[in-house]
């Protein structure tokens, strides 16, 4: 393998497996921002012992996913310095700002969240945790405007040697290429979250949870189901809204047949002699994310059905649907997986799109140099993969109570009003 090939195998395996720590944060962190609502507004202690189970495994998602981060940031300044040179003045503007205005926001407040519990008031602490949801949702949005640049270039100019500096930043914020993607990420996000919510919940309510266990599993499980239905809709019906702007700014990702040899003829007229048509992995991948996307809306509207008067708990027939919840775990990150695959492969030979190549982007290393880093690297990133899925085992098995070092609700004092 050449050393482009390792340095795009090395930057695919980590990012695609970051991804997968997102998903969960992401999804994850309003359904526990939901829950914690719901006990500050009703005042029943069970939905804050549901906040602080769904958050504790929130905690350990986010906590790990911010290491698989870092390797990948590490990666992009080492192995793409043409990438960064030449475009780094506009596409490293948005990952700034979710650095250093999302990414230490959100975990400053996500720690006095953690922190917080028994100490802060019920309002006070609760507008903590949307705090948290607000700035992960923010610093998607950054980071889907800087990738969106790199599928769609605007908002740039260029210098006399050919660097790209940023000329409008309202064009990067108004990319056709930004708000249906955002959009279906995060509405995948939510279908990640809700299905691993009603996943764990059936598992738990099959290993017959004591009474008090088993209304909070309970609620959860129908809470996860209702949400990953509604993202599962969302996300499938924005993603077929976004195929016409990816058509316009990409004609070769999707492109068949006739459309297929045109885009190819255009790009060699305007570009030279190459091949600009992605593989046929990009459209086995697209094929394979709406499959696997219309089962889960399938299945989850069925055992949305069966939720009805806890038929699925109380009737024997229905159970075995418990089991599927646990099983269809895996399938929204095979999913994202895809989704990833489409979007990043479909742009080859492109690192920006019509822009600059990706054997372009690639910084001057050997082949055995990248060759050992995507060896360590991966396996650095695999490791903290199986650690993260070992600890939400770990806590997703522990009897709900004594999270975040919290027994009893009733024991936080409202020192907002002290305050007041």
């Amino acid at each position: 393998m050449s050393a482009l090939e390792y340095a795009r195998l090395q930057f695919g395996l980590t990012a695609s497996l970051h991804f997968l720590f997102v998903a969960v944060t992401l999804g994850l962190v309003l359904l526990v921002a939901f829950l914690q609502t719901r006990y500050v507004v009703s005042g029943k202690p069970v939905y804050g012992r549901m906040a602080r189970y769904w958050g504790l495994l929130y905690a350990i998602n986010y906590a790990v996913g911010i290491a698989t981060g870092l390797v990948m940031e590490f990666e992009i300044g080492l192995n793409w310095s043409g990438l960064s040179r030449l475009t780094g003045d506009v596409f490293g503007a948005p990952l700034a700002l979710e650095t250093l205005i999302a990414f230490v926001l959100e975990s400053t407040l996500l720690g006095m969240w953690i922190f917080g519990w028994g100490r802060l008031g019920k309002k006070l602490h609760l507008a903590l945790i949307w705090g948290v949801a607000a700035t992960a949702l923010l610093s998607a949005f950054w980071v889907m405007v800087s990738n969106a640049f790199l599928q769609h270039p605007v908002g740039y100019a260029r210098d006399a040697d050919g660097t790209v500096r940023l000329a409008d930043f309202g064009a990067l914020l108004t990319n056709s290429a930004l708000w249906f993607a955002l959009a279906h990420a995060v509405a995948a996000a939510l279908t990640t979250g809700g299905i691993l919510m009603a996943g764990i919940s059936a598992w738990r309510i099959r290993k017959a949870a004591k009474p008090d266990d088993h209304d909070l599993f309970r609620r959860s499980l129908r809470l996860g189901i209702h949400i990953g239905l509604v993202g599962a809709f969302f996300t499938i019906g924005v993603g077929y809204a976004q195929l016409g702007p990816i058509g316009d700014n990409q004609p070769t990702k999707l492109a068949e047949g006739e459309k297929a040899i045109a885009a190819q003829a255009d790009m060699v007229t305007r570009f030279g002699p190459g091949h600009y048509l992605p593989g046929d992995i990009v459209r086995t991948s697209l094929d394979s994310m709406i499959g696997i996307a219309n089962l889960l809306f399938l299945v989850l509207f069925v055992v949305q059905l069966l939720t009805i008067r806890d038929t699925l708990i109380r009737r024997r027939w229905a159970r075995p649907a418990l089991w599927l919840l646990t099983a269809m775990i895996p399938l929204p990150f095979a999913a994202a997986i895809l989704g990833w695959m489409v979007r990043e492969e479909g742009r080859q030979p492109w690192a920006v799109y019509g822009l600059l190549k990706t054997a372009d982007a690639v910084s001057p290393m050997s082949a055995g140099a990248l060759r050992a880093s995507t060896l360590l690297f991966t396996v650095l990133v695999a490791a903290l993969a199986l650690v993260d899925w070992w600890l939400l085992a770990r806590a997703a098995a522990r009897p709900p109570g004594g999270e975040f070092g919290v027994e009893e609700e009733e024991a936080q004092p409202e020192l907002e009003e002290v305050a007041a």
